[in-house]
């Protein structure tokens, strides 16, 4: 402030001897900074100290000396030896008064004045004076709680104004400061200082007396302003005393502006404070060359960008709102100051230019002396070309500086003047060198130049930007090969062509964006005049497109790799259809691309990978659908896997292949010429399983792949994505991984193919080796495997042909689990041919993968052994539902491939109707159905005992809920038997199939299977509950065989799951029995009630309501075969043998003398009574089957009545 210009202010060097209470400092000082200091110094010297020691004692003396030659001390003295305490109970209660009455006309501190402060405080004694400035200070206080700081106001006080007295009184403030802390705070005492003439100088005072106070001070001032800077002179005042404090103690300059900072306050201040730190020690020099460096910048750069670019958005609008007030010409202090900052950045940016200018001319000197021609330049040195040169030295400085031009003009609004223009145009367009910082340097300057096209608004600056970007065209392979950076300019510009090209002008701005590390507010119509630059003077498309497919690729790509980089160009093209519109092949070079990929995966090879399919399906033009890009060929992806390349480029090429096939699918109804599709002996010789296992151990590191990756495979391979494969190859613990570590042997200790071969067909005597071999096999990893499958697979042969014990099967069946987890498809073909029934050269034949895909049921056509060795049948089980998935998606995908094209179309206005795709897919669904109840059928069959078995051994285990579940202690072995273990197998398989289809279920149920297996199925298939919905159809088919199939199935599932839809269908049952009873001819009554009457005491067992309606049943059977006998005695009783149900369900129990005790207390005695007499009427084998009938009719009714 021009009031306070003649005043003298404490020094930095005051200061800091006053906060370190420096003696031999203060000491240096000259006597008016020490008379500035006078009231801490006499209060150091006359209050008694804390500090007792020695080394204090003698610097109080040098103190006291010092005081000594200065005259005003006597007057301070006066000032410390009143009464502080009578003081301060005054001051409080004209405190008290003025908060009570609001304004008060009588002072308690101060009477009835009869002259004017000034000679008040000149005529008065110390005491008075005390109170006299002590009053004005409380009056202060009081106005500014009031709210009168806002309006910044300020207050015209005789005794801060008379020049003459200002020392006086502010030695006095700093007394009543120190002495009267509770009530006069330092950070208040500041603020009120401010609204006062001379305010500045009193704070700075204030603060140099009390210096632990300095950062309560400066915090309390920056809080007290508004979050922008204000037009009036209270906030210039307020500035003004912040740059005094940070002068007096630069060493907290910069926290004052973190202050500034932080509580979004005083901008000006915060850019001021800057601009006073980059004024200290302007000039340097810097080299041995003589070159001068002009440092005027400080750290100006770094900060202004840090509030810009930095993660705060709050302190964006901040600095954004001064910088558009500050353009505003005329408004005060926050214009002077944003002047001065850009006029230091236009500084920085001359001398940036100037160091070019003459590195240029040494440059033409250097190469005069050392005789370079033109053709020299030509061949890869960027010396000498048009356009000032940039020094290594000023790239980073002038990078940085285009960032912070780029944020003040995107983001706080900036409007460059004409020089600024100019010289930002002259620093784009010149030639850094080639290093990297050089490489960073041009991406940020064209990123500037399409941001900020409005730069180039003269002819010549026209042609100079068309000058340097042909430069960069000529130079871009020289700066990669020199710089040693992979992701140079040259595919940025290259790039931004093929936007223009394509008119994708949002690309360009997310592209400039990003290349810049900010967002700004880019305008698509301020694009137009460098889209014409670019397409009409340096890119056209055709040389975009022949360029790009020369473009090298580049090596160890990896997501770690920031830029733009020759894929994201590749992919553009791709994406615009360039490549096929001019017929530039560029499949070899995405080949050697995904070839040269590294872990991480970069995220682009995706989309590169996507865009390159969908060129190869989809035509530039419709007038010309041949224009396409070709595939990959086989021999260069079967050339990938046996060279044992990356598993990244091993991925990439398995997500190639898998997209290629589901897009072939896709596009196969609306391509006018379909490319050719891979082999499918292609698919056999790429481990799947293996890379996907791959891929989901390395989620982290290959992105987004493995989601992808695990799609493709289910859509197109479920085979490879069977739920029980999955679950076994979830990942393990460390602890897994660490135990095989230790166990696994070393070197030498691990065996060969030929081993393990040799110890499988070798005869031994005990099969402890081939134990110790296989266990020392399942220490590997599973992909470690792979080299023994044929070994594993054949093994499982010989063990079944040498007749080894279960724990070689078991051992040898874990093997083969865990190597298909890596490699399924092979091994199933494996292990289907070592595994074939027994037979000679001739008619045993090695089926391929594509043979198990077209019959898969030829998996079951296996060594009968196979069918009682649990370890093998779990095998095939698994080789079987791989198969029948693979043959479903197979159909699949030739129903899709081979469809009539026509077929779809349908002219407008017509109805649709069913063509022949409506009739495939009907076949296909059949033939489907076909196989799977085919193999259902087979699985149950070899659940029934062969002829060297036991009969009565198929429901052990899993016994019928109307017998005992516990089985006689004779039976136990039973239960244990190798067919009793298939048995649980298949039934857990066929349980699988259910679940995922109960078509099949329906389908198998309708067809009909042996009764003997009805008990086992019922019980060990748990999904067998749905038939329960499919019964009455059932009871309903016109063949009585498959009405009795029906009624004894239904019988199993009422014992075993009796539900209220069970007590329906059994109802159903009786009646339906009951039905037939009425309209069967006599001949066939027999085929009905031999099966289905022992079938009644299981119904009855279930559901005890229905012990009527059987008996009734019962009754008319009786009085149905009664009747024919008496009529008809020579057909009376069949001759048929029985139903083998009768024999299986036959057993009764004796009719004793109880049972008949207790039929007359069961049921209605006449209904009852008659039965009896009936039944014993009749004669023969029927009649024998009705008697046991109601035996167990009566025996269960008696049991169940006990038990109730």
């Amino acid at each position: 402030m021009a009031e306070c210009q003649d005043l003298l202010f404490p020094s930095p060097a005051a200061f800091q001897a006053m906060l370190e209470a420096d003696a031999t400092a203060l000491g240096s000082l000259p006597r008016g900074q020490l008379r500035l200091l006078l009231p801490c110094l006499v209060r150091l010297a006359l209050c008694a100290p804390a500090d007792q020691s020695p080394a204090w004692a003698s610097q109080k003396k040098h103190i006291l000396r010092l005081l000594s030659a200065l005259e005003p001390v006597n007057a301070v003295v006066e000032l410390l030896s009143i009464e502080f305490h009578v003081l301060e109970q005054d001051a409080r209660k004209e405190l008290a008064l003025r908060r009570k009455v609001g304004s008060v006309t009588e002072s308690v501190l101060v009477s009835q004045l009869q002259q004017g402060l000034a000679l008040e405080f000149e005529h008065n004694e110390p005491p008075q004076r005390l109170r006299l400035v002590l009053s004005e200070l409380l009056t202060l206080t009081a106005q500014l709680r009031d709210g009168g700081e806002n309006n910044g106001f300020m207050r015209s006080s005789e005794l801060f104004e008379t020049e003459i007295y200002l020392q006086e009184v502010a030695d006095v403030i700093s007394i009543l400061q120190a002495e009267l802390p509770t009530l006069l705070q330092t950070a208040e005492v500041a603020e009120a200082l401010l609204h006062v003439h001379h305010g500045t100088w009193f704070i700075c005072l204030l603060v140099a007396n009390s210096p632990d106070s300095f950062t309560q001070v400066c915090r309390g001032l920056i809080r007290g302003a508004e979050q922008q800077d204000e037009d009036g002179a209270g906030a210039q005042r307020r500035v003004e005393a912040l740059r005094r404090l940070c002068l007096m103690r630069p060493s907290e300059t910069l926290n004052v502006r973190s202050m500034a900072v932080e509580e979004c306050r005083l901008p000006s201040l915060a850019v001021a404070l800057t601009l006073d730190l980059g004024g200290e020690g302007l000039t340097k020099e810097v080299d041995t060359a003589g070159w001068t460096d002009v440092c005027t910048g400080g750290d100006l750069v770094a900060f202004v960008s840090g509030l810009l670019l930095g993660s705060s958005s709050r302190v964006r609008i901040w600095i954004g709102g001064f910088v558009r007030a500050g353009q505003q010409r005329h408004r005060g202090a926050r214009y002077t100051v944003l002047r001065r900052m850009r006029d230091r950045l236009l500084g920085e940016l001359a001398s940036i230019l100037t160091s070019e200018h003459h590195s240029h001319a040494d440059a033409e000197i250097l190469m005069s002396m050392e005789g370079i021609t033109e053709e020299t330049k030509k061949e890869g040195t960027n010396i000498g070309t048009k356009g000032s040169v940039l020094r290594d030295g000023n790239v980073v400085r002038a990078s940085a500086l285009l960032r912070l031009y780029c944020a003040l003009m995107g983001i706080a609004g900036l409007r460059p003047t004409e020089d600024e223009a100019e010289r930002l145009i002259e620093l784009i367009t010149s030639h850094p060198p080639a290093t990297a910082a050089g490489v960073r340097f041009i991406s940020l300057a064209l990123a500037m130049l399409l941001a900020f096209s409005a730069l180039v608004c003269m002819q010549q600056q026209e042609v100079a930007t068309i000058s340097w970007l042909n430069w960069m065209i000529k130079e871009e392979a020289y700066f990669e090969s020199v710089s040693g950076v992979t992701a140079s300019f040259g595919e940025m510009l290259l790039l931004v062509a093929m936007y223009f090209h394509s008119n994708q002008l949002h690309a360009i701005i997310d592209l400039v964006c990003s290349t810049l590390g900010m967002k700004i507010p880019i305008k698509s119509s301020s694009l137009s005049k460098m889209k014409i630059i670019f397409t009409q003077e340096i890119f056209t498309e055709q040389v975009v497109t022949a360029h790009a497919a020369r473009v090298a690729v580049t090596p160890g790509l990896s997501a770690t790799m920031p830029g733009f980089l020759p894929v994201h160009c590749i992919h553009q093209l791709l994406r615009s259809r360039a490549f096929t519109k001019h017929k530039v092949a560029i499949k070899d070079w995405i080949y050697q691309q995904i070839r040269e990929s590294q872990l991480p995966l970069h995220p682009q090879l995706l989309t590169l990978l996507d865009a390159f399919i969908t060129s190869v399906f989809t035509p530039a033009s419709r007038t010309s659908p041949e224009q396409t890009n070709r595939p990959i060929t086989e021999y260069a992806i079967l050339c990938l896997f046996q060279e044992e390349s990356s598993v990244t480029a091993q991925l990439l090429i398995l997500y190639y292949l898998l997209s290629y096939e589901e897009a072939l699918l896709a596009h196969t109804r609306n391509l006018a010429r379909r490319p050719q599709p891979y082999s499918p002996n292609l698919m056999d010789q790429i481990p799947v399983k293996h890379l996907v296992s791959q891929a989901r151990r390395l989620q982290q590191q290959v992105a987004g792949l493995y989601p992808c990756l695990l799609r493709l495979v289910a859509a197109s391979h479920p085979d490879l994505c069977l739920v029980e494969d999955w679950l076994q190859d979830e990942p393990g613990t460390g602890a897994t991984a660490l135990l095989r570590c230790s166990l696994l042997p070393r070197g030498n200790a691990r065996c060969s193919p030929q081993e393990l071969e040799r110890v499988f067909t070798s005869d031994l005597e005990t099969p402890l080796p081939l134990l110790r071999l296989l266990s020392r096999l399942s220490l590997l990893p599973p992909a470690k495997l792979i080299p023994y499958a044929e070994e594993i697979a054949g093994g499982l042969g010989h063990l079944l042909a040498r007749g080894c014990p279960q724990a070689a099967f078991h051992a040898a069946a874990r093997l083969w689990a865990a190597l298909n987890s890596v490699m399924p498809r092979r091994l199933w073909v494996l292990t289907v041919n070592a595994l074939q029934a027994p037979g000679g050269p001739t008619t045993r034949r090695r089926y391929t993968e594509r043979d198990l895909m077209l019959d898969p049921l030829l998996v079951l056509r296996c060594d009968p052994q196979v069918y009682r060795s649990p370890p093998l049948m779990g095998v095939m089980l698994r080789v079987l539902a791989g198969a029948l998935a693979a043959s479903k998606a197979y159909l699949v995908a030739q129903l899709r491939a081979t469809s009539d094209p026509d077929a779809r179309s349908t002219p407008l206005g017509v109805a649709a109707t069913e063509g022949p795709d409506v009739t495939r897919d009907e076949l296909r669904s059949a033939l489907l159905a076909a196989q799977d109840s085919a193999a259902v059928q087979i699985l149950l069959e070899i659940c029934l005992p062969d002829k060297n078995e036991c009969p009565q051994g198929i429901g052990h285990g899993v016994p019928s809920t109307s017998e005992s579940h516990t089985p006689p202690a004779g039976q136990l072995g039973e239960l244990l038997t190798e067919r009793r273990e298939v048995q649980g197998l298949i039934c857990s398989f066929l349980h699988q199939m259910f679940i995922a289809d109960p078509n099949i279920a329906k389908l198998v149920l309708f067809q009909g299977y042996p009764s003997e297996l009805l008990s086992l199925t019922v019980a060990g298939i748990p999904s067998m509950h749905i038939c329960l919905d499919f019964l009455p159809e059932l009871l309903i088919q016109p063949q009585l065989q498959k009405r009795v199939f029906g009624i004894q199935l239904a019988t199993e599932l009422c014992q075993h799951y009796p539900l209220p839809k069970a007590l329906s269908v059994a109802r159903l049952v009786l009646g339906v029995i009951g039905t037939l009873l009425s309209v069967l001819p006599g001949t066939r009554r027999a085929e009905l009630l031999v099966p289905t009457l022992p079938c009644l005491p299981g119904l009855c067992k279930a559901f005890p309501s229905l012990y009527d309606d059987a008996l009734a049943l019962l009754a008319q059977a009786v009085q149905v075969c009664g009747a024919l006998q008496a009529t008809c005695p020579d057909r009376a009783e069949p001759t048929t043998r029985p139903h083998p149900v009768a024999s299986v369900n036959g057993h009764h129990r004796a009719t004793d003398v109880e049972n008949e005790r207790g039929m007359d207390d069961l049921t209605d005695g006449c209904t009852q009574k008659v039965v009896d007499r009936a039944v014993a009427q009749l004669e023969g084998p029927l009649s024998e089957l009705l008697r046991n009938t109601f035996s167990q009719l009566v025996a269960t009714a008696v049991i169940d009545g006990d038990t109730g």
